[in-house]
């Protein structure tokens, strides 16, 4: 029986059903709500609100937008010729914080893992090759995460892209610049030692 009163113990435990909140950060967090005045509540409330009726996936590459297209897809500025693929919305933030791509991406919101009952068709795997058949791009950049799903997803992919003359290469990994190699795990190194480049 919970000690709480019934909206107080509801909201806790909707708040423990966020991923990385417990129990004892859901009473944290709905005990800061009590506190804070009533409009930052009813604000963050809104926002919520506002996230699951605005919030769509954009019509080009499925990156989150309250619009048919997002940011980057609708600005003329990013370089049509180049496609960036990425698992989810999150890992676009990531490249984009890096300020290094002006490319285009494609969201597959996901991976391919058979384990986890995840196969290429719950993926945006068809509309990446209608893009990639009708665009003008010279390069597809893998950008799945480095692990075995992703990498398997990444293999995937090149062979659904191989039919077209275009260029698909990878991020590279292995040792960062400022690192010391006796710190570096085996995976890193191997993947250092394999994306080695010409100097």
């Amino acid at each position: 029986m919970s000690k709480h009163a019934g909206a107080v113990s509801q909201l806790v435990d909707r708040l423990s059903q966020l991923p990385g909140i417990g129990r004892k950060s859901a009473e944290r967090l709905a005990f800061h709500l009590l506190r804070v005045r009533e409009e930052d509540a009813l604000a963050l409330a809104d926002a919520i609100r506002r996230v699951r009726t605005d919030v769509r996936y954009c019509a080009a590459c499925y990156n989150l937008s309250e619009h048919e297209l997002c940011q980057i897809c609708s600005d003329p500025k990013r370089d049509a010729t180049r496609l960036c693929v990425v698992e989810q919305p999150r890992d676009l933030l990531s490249l984009e914080a890096s300020g290094a791509y002006q490319g285009l991406y494609h969201v597959l919101l996901g991976r391919i893992a058979p384990l986890d009952g995840i196969t290429p068709d719950q993926l945006t795997i068809d509309a990446l090759v209608d893009r990639v058949r009708e665009g003008n791009f010279v390069e597809i950049i893998m950008a799945t995460n480095p692990t075995v799903e992703g990498d398997g997803t990444s293999l995937y992919l090149s062979n659904q892209l191989s039919e077209f003359p275009i260029q698909i290469t990878r991020l590279a990994r292995g040792i960062t610049a400022g690192s010391v190699l006796e710190y570096a795990n085996r995976e890193i190194i191997a993947d250092a030692l394999t994306g080695r480049q010409k100097l």
